[in-house]
């Protein structure tokens, strides 16, 4: 009788368990296991939960310890989300770098960027660097760092009298590559550094040479940026079940407006300048158009602006008038392109002008073979280049957007400026990065599937309407599908859609549901200078956009906690965080941007981020160190303060990117000055100014050779 009403008890208890949509257990652990102590007290904390001593035992799902209700799933119970290993724990993540590791050359900056796949997504294991506990890495931060060079890490370098080395001198440093000792990590001790980079000590167990990416043989330097944030094609896998091609992405309706250069980035493509681009006050109020030049009547930007009220719902255009423009040049002598031809084309595809324009100086050469013009076309045309611009200023109001392709080169010919510009050749980035650029050929053929100047307008040459229409067709599909289609995936996919589509959790990092590193997305976030949405970047979970590098040390700590509400960057933060910081690169002169005249950005030294030091008179004094010392010490600090912000069992890396590229870019602008004179039609060699012998060819190889010198650094929180 007593076992019988055992039994019945236990079914009772499987009937309530069962009821509550728990997994069932085996009863008799469970009536073993809740049996009360000898001695029980009953006792409740201040939050009102049952202690140790009490009678009531706390629900499966508030139990904390392992002597608590287990859930059950398939039959097994379902193990804890292991904790964060302590430093001293065997479970801790490192790197390791051995002499017996496969490195027989410089590290390359790709297999930095595959040690990041490697870590959280599909990428191969490193040969070069030995990775023990990956699955307990749980965060990694990269940032680029351009304007860093191994010179400066030397010890009792002087920075006040820092000089760029002579290319001689500096292929020496580098060496060639032969020895070890060119492409081994220097390990960094904190006493031989110089007191400004003294941080990187207690950060970073050594200093990586890294190889650039580039082309020794033809001296090209191929874009940093580009090699880091795209990830190579995975070959073994089925692409069509893992992803839909390079230009795979939900496509999102975007405004005309968001595609529009900003002011930076017309001076650093070298757009004619508009005064309403210049701040306010007596820089504007001074301006004055070259001779023959003119600009729009446009006197600030935010004469452009649309109500929202005005606005069309779900138009693309946003109340503004599109204007597709294209023109022909021929030659007036050596290297002196004229226009001779314009045309302007509706957003709904119907010409506005296509006319001829007679130039002021005797024609050269038509080249007729690219223009489509000849003599007889412009013998009876007597518009001139004045008379186009009137009828542009009259056409061009604020609410105008121009766009085209290569259109600065267009507004130089027109000899016209005008703020509110959309470039083709911005919108699609080369796969390799600034300062190449794809033809509209290339872009009609790989976006629109239209094959364009083959000459069907002219004869033999291109035909401006055509190419403007073509300009226009790619911004609208660019409109129609939105900022991250075609956005330079054609070598690889971007690393941010990789992460997000392939990115690995083990159980150790993502909990239970990850038994066997289940694919789950890795999240990110891109904290870079300029308008993210605009780059590669815009492929990221969260983007950041900055214009200083304080606000780039600050979103890079927001990335990686998260914020309190989780709606922008999640809580807890991103896995993946990219950032890049440029005061460096301005300092050292090596950014397109560090020009005269060009509103190079502010750069915070030490002196404006610390108290000053009082000296015994009680006079404030500050030490006399040079801006490239007082830009390193900043840099260290911020790294340093990134560094601290880092949770446990993040990997950090920090990159230079490339080496000095100044005397390669001077050695390029003159090869390119030579072929365009010396492909000029009539022109002699005597003539030429500018010589490109073989010295030149060998030291532009020396300039590429010390561009893709590179430094890198790597520890794990």
């Amino acid at each position: 009788m007593g076992k019988k009403k055992n039994n019945m008890a236990n079914r009772g208890v499987a009937s309530a368990l069962a009821t509550a949509n728990l997994p069932l257990i085996n009863l008799t652990n469970l009536t073993k296991h809740t049996e009360p102590a000898a001695t029980p007290v009953a006792r409740s904390d201040s939050e009102g939960k049952s202690s140790s001593g009490s009678l009531k035992r706390p629900g499966p799902h508030d139990a904390d310890d392992d002597d608590g209700w287990q859930t059950i799933e398939r039959g097994r119970p379902v193990k804890k989300h292991k904790k964060i290993p302590t430093p001293n724990s065997a479970r801790y993540p490192a790197l390791h770098f051995s002499e017996k590791s496969r490195l027989q050359s410089k590290v390359n900056l790709s297999a930095f960027r595959d040690l990041i796949l490697y870590l959280f997504a599909d990428g191969p294991a490193p040969q070069w660097i030995s990775v023990s506990q990956r699955p307990e890495f749980r965060k990694v931060v990269a940032i680029m760092v351009p304007g860093l060079e191994e010179a400066m890490f030397e010890p009792g370098v002087d920075y006040s009298k820092y000089e760029t080395p002579t290319l001689d001198q500096a292929i020496k440093q580098i060496g060639d590559g032969s020895s070890p000792d060119h492409y081994y990590p220097r390990p960094l001790s904190k006493e031989a550094l110089p007191t400004s980079l003294q941080p990187f000590a207690d950060m970073f167990p050594h200093l990586w040479p890294v190889k650039a990416p580039g082309d020794d043989k033809y001296g090209r330097l191929h874009s940093p940026l580009t090699t880091m944030l795209t990830a190579p094609l995975n070959k073994n896998k089925d692409k069509s079940k893992d992803k839909a091609g390079p230009d795979s992405h939900r496509d999102i309706r975007t405004r005309i407006t968001e595609f529009l250069a900003t002011p930076e980035e017309l001076v650093d493509n070298g757009f004619p300048v508009h005064p309403a681009l210049l701040p306010e006050g007596e820089r504007r109020d001074s301006f004055k158009n070259p001779e023959g030049w003119a600009h729009t009547r446009v006197s600030k930007l935010e004469d452009g602006d649309v109500p929202e009220s005005e606005i069309q719902q779900g138009s693309i255009t946003a109340g503004r008038e599109v204007l597709a423009i294209d023109c022909e040049m021929c030659l007036t002598g050596p290297g002196e392109l004229a226009l001779t031809r314009v045309s302007l084309v509706s957003w709904d595809g119907e010409t506005v002008l296509d006319e001829l324009v007679k130039p002021e100086k005797p024609i050269t050469d038509y080249v007729t073979q690219y223009s489509g013009i000849t003599k007889e076309m412009l013998d009876p045309v007597t518009t001139t280049l004045s008379d186009i611009q009137a009828k542009l200023l009259d056409l061009l109001h604020p609410r105008t957007i121009l766009l085209g392709h290569s259109l600065d080169s267009d507004l130089k010919a027109l000899q016209l400026a005008h703020p509110f510009i959309v470039d083709t050749s911005m919108l699609f980035p080369h796969a390799r990065g600034p300062p190449l650029k794809n033809s509209l050929k290339y872009l009609a053929q790989r976006h629109l599937s239209r094959e364009v100047q083959k000459g069907g307008g002219t004869i033999n040459g291109h035909d401006s309407v055509e190419d403007a229409k073509t300009c226009l067709d790619l911004v609208k599909k660019k409109c129609e599908k939105g900022k991250a289609w075609a956005t330079g995936d054609s070598q690889g996919e971007n690393l941010f859609r990789r992460l997000a589509r392939s990115g690995t959790a083990y159980r150790a990092t993502a909990g239970p549901e990850a038994t066997g590193g289940l694919p789950v997305g890795k999240t990110s976030a891109a904290v870079e200078w300029g308008d993210v949405s605009r780059s590669a970047c815009n492929a990221a979970t969260v983007a950041i956009s900055c214009k200083t590098d304080a606000e780039v040390e600050a979103g890079v700590i927001r990335a990686v906690k998260g914020d309190p509400d989780g709606l922008e960057v999640p809580g807890g933060g991103v896995d993946f965080v990219w950032a890049r910081l440029r005061e460096l690169e301005f300092v050292q002169g090596w950014a397109n941007r560090h020009k005269p005249n060009t509103n190079t950005p502010p750069v915070a030294t030490v002196a404006e981020e610390t108290p000053e030091v009082q000296d015994v008179n009680g006079d404030a004094e500050k030490e006399a160190v040079s801006p490239l010392e007082e830009c390193l010490s900043t840099l260290a600090q911020r790294l340093q303060r990134i560094h601290a912000a880092l949770p446990p069992c993040t990997l950090l890396m920090v990159l230079s990117g490339t080496g000095d590229p100044r005397e390669m870019s001077r050695l390029q602008a003159m090869h390119s000055q030579f072929k365009k004179e010396y492909n000029t039609p009539g022109t002699k060699w005597d003539q030429l100014s500018v010589k490109w012998t073989t010295d030149e060819e060998d030291a532009l190889r020396k300039a590429v050779k010390v561009a893709r010198a590179g430094v890198g650094f790597l520890s794990v929180k």
